[in-house]
């Protein structure tokens, strides 16, 4: 079965809206987790406007799944997972600022910086998986670069799926194919719910884990955390 990883950023927007600690994000992981969620992931910024560093360390204790910490491979950033030590690092292209992950890793352009990035955290032991996009080079280089896995975004497929599910997950079964040719694991994630999740596991040959945040947590505004979860796993079984 296709792991299902809980990004609980959007929970973090909702406590700093209004100060304190509710809700409480660590709570909400830990029910996650208690509903089914085989993983946890959190994508701190600079800015802090969501997830914040004491957040990840204190999740980081108590998370009993995997945990999957994403971002732009910054000093600060990389010494933070050096501490904590995650089961997976996500590495994203974003730059500070950037409202949401919009594009994927150009991992040729960038590949020096990427090689001395996943060298260096592979060193404490930890799962790296590079944001990308279908295109064959990037995935290629990915696997040049050193890394474990690959996160396909699936931004594109998620906006075209309404109009043509076939074109619009054809890209990324290539790129399945292509990935497992490069002895690369398979991860999935970026605008994923539940009309588009079940179409895309059906098509992606090994997909091993999917994070997704904005829509479930939107869900479970509607439907409770606990029956929203109980949905999306059952896409991915």
């Amino acid at each position: 079965m296709t792991r299902l990883s809980v990004n609980v950023n959007k929970i973090a927007v909702l406590r700093n809206s209004r100060g304190g600690n509710i809700p409480n994000v660590l709570q909400v992981a830990m029910d996650c987790i208690r509903f089914g969620a085989q993983g946890i992931t959190v994508h701190p910024r600079p800015d802090a406007r969501h997830i914040r560093k004491s957040d990840v360390y204190e999740l980081s204790k108590a998370v009993n799944v995997e945990f999957n910490i994403e971002g732009y491979p910054s000093e600060d950033f990389l010494k933070m997972v050096e501490e904590v030590v995650p089961g997976q690092c996500t590495l994203v292209p974003d730059p500070p600022g950037v409202l949401t992950s919009g594009k994927g890793w150009d991992t040729i352009g960038n590949a020096a910086l990427l090689k001395e990035v996943i060298a260096r955290l592979r060193q404490r032991g930890i799962r790296i998986s590079l944001f990308v996009e279908t295109d064959a080079r990037a995935i290629e280089g990915a696997a040049k670069a050193g890394a474990d896995r690959v996160e396909l975004f699936t931004g594109p497929y998620a906006e075209d799926y309404p109009k043509n599910p076939v074109a619009a997950v054809s890209p990324y079964t290539e790129a399945a194919g292509i990935a497992a040719s490069a002895g690369l694991g398979l991860n999935a994630g970026h605008d994923l719910n539940t009309s588009n999740l079940r179409y895309l596991k059906q098509n992606l040959p090994g997909l091993l884990e999917v994070s997704i945040g904005h829509a479930l947590i939107s869900d479970a505004l509607y439907w409770g955390l606990e029956v929203t979860i109980g949905k999306y796993l059952d896409c991915l079984r």
